[in-house]
């Protein structure tokens, strides 16, 4: 027990070191430099949730509704093509329904609920199941999501080319002041907090006039937006808006420089 204990404290020393670095600067002549990369793509993963609920003096009648209503919307999101593996369903939730009335909590019955969810890598597949879904007080939709799948390969590679701009725009003030680079101090995806003056979201990253401009989004075609306007009892997908996903990563790196 005791190893164990000096092992965490030897944890957890390390990891304020490196904190401490990594908020620190060197005594040593350096730079300091921010590298930002971002792109835009278009989502291609559309995810619906549902809550349905029912309450009743009747247990067993609130849990039927519910299953009722699970079955048909598993049938729809099948129906439609949802990705297999992403449709998932939470367990019954049993508990009292009360309410206050007139200052006073009056027990309305037992509240069964369930949640569903469901993903679709075709927007017109889930407008379809919304279409064809009547919502009510015991069936709601709760939220739609758009993502993109390779959002987590994306994020590697533009964390890449943040480094790449990192070093580029060291070695460009480097020459500029007629010093040179002789290694690397910290380099992290998290902004430090110096007496510089200086915090993230006001770091000028924009390079020389010669460099290109960067892409512009691409055309805006339909996707899903974060609301579902209902009309009477049927979900409108017509309302399904749409806007591109932006993914963008920074690098700060201390270069120690030497003339």
């Amino acid at each position: 027990m005791t190893k164990r204990i000096m092992q965490v404290a030897a944890l957890w020393l390390m990891a304020g070191l490196a904190f401490a670095q990594a908020n620190s600067i060197p005594s040593q002549p350096h730079l300091l430099v921010k590298g930002q990369a971002s792109r835009t793509v278009m989502p291609d993963r559309f995810t619906v949730e549902l809550l349905l609920q029912a309450t009743d003096a009747s247990p067993d009648k609130a849990r039927q509704i519910v299953q009722t209503n699970a079955a048909n919307v598993l049938a729809l999101l099948s129906k439609h093509n949802a990705v297999p593996d992403s449709v998932s369903a939470s367990s019954l939730s049993i508990e009292p329904d009360r309410a206050y009335e007139n200052g006073k909590s009056v027990f309305k019955g037992t509240r069964v609920t369930r949640r569903l969810r469901g993903t679709f890598d075709v927007l017109g597949g889930l407008q379809a199941m919304l279409a064809a879904l009547d919502t009510s007080p015991e069936l709601q939709v709760t939220s739609l999501r758009s993502t993109y799948s390779q959002g987590g390969r994306l994020r590697a590679e533009l964390k890449r080319e943040a480094a790449q701009q990192s070093r580029r725009t060291a070695d460009g003030l480097a020459s500029a002041y007629g010093t040179r680079i002789i290694g690397l101090y910290t380099i992290s995806d998290v902004a430090p907090d110096f007496a510089y003056g200086v915090r993230a979201g006001v770091w000028d990253t924009r390079e020389s006039d010669d460099q290109p401009a960067p892409p512009a989004p691409p055309a805006a075609q339909p996707a899903i937006g974060g609301t579902v306007d209902v009309t009477g009892s049927r979900a409108a997908s017509e309302s399904l808006q749409a806007g591109a996903i932006t993914y963008s990563e920074n690098v700060y790196a201390i270069f120690l420089i030497a003339p």
